[in-house]
């Protein structure tokens, strides 16, 4: 067998099978990227949005208490 057979056989499986799957998957993977999000991605970060709305009304809460207990605390000690 010479060389050339010995690495054209190889080459050719590749492109029979191993190329075709390859397409398809990568171009599958990039039409579910431009997809956008999923359902559940989108109820994760409605999640996060409430988290963080609540957070920032208990930072408010607590900047009020700090000011009305400790009118000087935003204040810097060096």
């Amino acid at each position: 067998m010479p060389v050339t057979e010995a690495f054209s056989i190889p080459i050719i499986m590749f492109m029979i099978f191993v190329a075709p799957l390859w397409v398809i998957m990568h171009y599958r993977s990039k039409r579910k990227m431009s997809e956008g999000l999923s359902d559940s991605e989108i109820a994760q970060l409605n999640d996060l949005s409430a988290r963080a709305e609540r957070m920032a009304d208990r930072i408010k809460t607590l900047e009020a208490i700090l000011d009305a207990e400790s009118p000087n605390w935003r204040r810097k000690h060096d």
